[in-house]
């Protein structure tokens, strides 16, 4: 099963009512075969411009992001049951990208400096870049000579 990452703006309430919002959430992702892996609480801040939803106005909401994994035929199910919650003012879900691990490049890191291939593909750029001014004067003159002092 693929991760998602949903963030939540919830409305302003008190502890208890937040956390039976956040238990209805949690409850429709473990229906729909699901796995939550962690909850972040992002705190109480106001919302960077007014929103509506559900027919009231919101300037203040709790902030929160869901990290789960879930099927992803359920997806629109459980958008569409987030929508219908009075409680929630905003929700998405996003899907977090596979982390593949990077390979150890620590044999080339202790190298000296010239050595390391990344340095070595920089100094093959540099020479072969003309740095400065380097302006060549062309004898377009016609005479056989150059008639001014060199």
């Amino acid at each position: 099963m693929p991760t998602y990452e949903m963030p939540l703006l919830l409305r302003t309430m008190n502890k208890a009512e937040t956390f039976n919002a956040l238990k209805r959430v949690s409850n429709a992702i473990f229906n729909r075969d699901g796995i939550i892996r962690k909850i972040d609480n992002l705190g109480h801040k106001p919302t960077p411009f007014k929103m509506s939803s559900h027919n009231l106005i919101h300037r203040e909401a709790s902030y929160y992001i869901i990290h789960f994994d879930i099927p992803p035929r359920k997806i629109d199910d459980l958008i569409e049951e987030c929508g219908r919650d009075i409680d929630i003012v905003r929700n998405r879900i996003y899907k977090k990208p596979d982390d593949e691990p990077k390979p150890c490049t620590w044999h080339e890191e202790m190298l000296p400096p010239p050595y390391r291939p990344e340095v070595q593909k920089l100094l093959d750029i540099a020479s072969k870049t003309k740095v400065g001014y380097t302006y060549e004067f062309k004898y377009n003159s016609g005479l056989d000579y150059y008639p001014f002092q060199k």
